[in-house]
């Protein structure tokens, strides 16, 4: 089965007064109808910048994409007209935005802003766009939906405005659903209601999900590949049984090392040495070499090519072979 969606070798330069800030080099992923690709990385590793590439809604400039391709069902959507992205971003793909307060428009209700794009994209009527808009609310469990479609977002706690922007994004039926860090500032309780919520509708609409977050928690509960993001790069791709139990890339590794476990009760935690490299100046060879324990002077001269460790897992590490031997 082809994938719906697909990033290939995607290259993205922010041209900056101070230089030119090479943030996405090579990234390359895919997702399939019902399928959870989680995407992991610190801040700044290039994780949302590939979304908002996928939904060609980069500030250009200074954004620029220098290289590859977006595909979706096959068709690259970096070679299409505005027009036809538009059809795409709106029908195709959607995004749920990590910051719903900033992404929800303060004078609008809640209700309008869902109706509009009804409205606009699909021709209904204001009062079949309303009916519709509540059936949306009470899809993603907001209570007494027909009261709350006409309140506005400062009127709604803060997981609850992410269900509204849950709801939004699955207006128009999307078969590709990008969350970019959904759970942001919500507290452990909302945040497992929101992913519960998110897998349920994937699950009920075999959509494909994109999870982009750095909350290792909550991709080991719904995720089924994982894409491991580092300076603009993917450093290691895996299902995620495969990766939790055994990591292929020395960052994978010290990302999970850094997880509080119950067995180290009273000790310190584990942290990654260093800290991510300016993306105005990447170091050469591996960038994850002036953090890494395992590196060598080869690690300072060479760049890491992909290393295939059998049912689809790639690293990109000379010693990925190695790591994965040792357990």
């Amino acid at each position: 089965m082809a994938p719906l969606l697909e990033v290939e070798d995607l290259f993205v330069e922010f041209r900056t007064r101070d230089g030119v800030a090479k943030v996405l080099n090579g990234v390359t992923y895919h997702v399939n109808a019902g399928e959870t690709l989680a995407v992991l990385g610190e801040s700044g590793s290039g994780k949302s910048v590939t979304a908002q590439a996928i939904m060609g809604i980069l500030d250009t400039p200074p954004a620029v994409v220098t290289g590859g391709e977006i595909r979706y069902h096959g068709e690259n959507l970096l070679a299409v007209s505005d027009e036809r992205r538009n059809d795409v971003r709106a029908e195709g793909i959607a995004i749920v935005f990590q910051d719903a307060l900033s992404a929800l428009n303060p004078v609008y209700t809640v209700g309008f802003q869902i109706e509009e794009q009804l409205r606009v994209r699909l021709g209904m009527s204001r009062r079949d766009a309303r009916t519709r808009a509540v059936e949306l609310l009470d899809l993603v469990r907001i209570p007494n939906a027909a009261r709350r479609v006409r309140q506005y977002p400062h009127e709604f706690s803060g997981g609850m405005r992410q269900r509204a922007m849950i709801a939004m994004s699955l207006a128009l039926d999307p078969e590709v659903l990008i969350a970019d860090e959904p759970t942001t500032a919500l507290d452990v309780t909302v945040q497992a209601q929101i992913m519960d919520l998110l897998k349920e509708i994937q699950v009920a609409r075999q959509m494909g999900l994109i999870l982009i977050t750095h909350d290792l928690g909550v991709v080991a509960e719904v995720a089924d590949r994982i894409a491991v993001m580092y300076a603009g790069r993917i450093v290691e791709h895996a299902d995620a049984v495969s990766l939790y139990r055994n990591p292929g890339h020395p960052y994978t590794a010290a990302l999970m090392d850094s997880l509080p476990r119950l067995d180290q009760k009273g000790s310190t935690l584990n942290t990654i040495r260093g800290l991510p490299p300016s993306l105005l100046d990447i170091p050469p060879g591996c960038p994850f070499h002036p953090r890494c324990e395992m590196a060598v002077s080869r690690c300072g001269t060479e760049v890491p090519g992909d290393h295939g460790l059998g049912f689809g897992r790639v690293s990109k590490c000379h010693f990925a072979e190695e790591l994965v031997s040792r357990v």
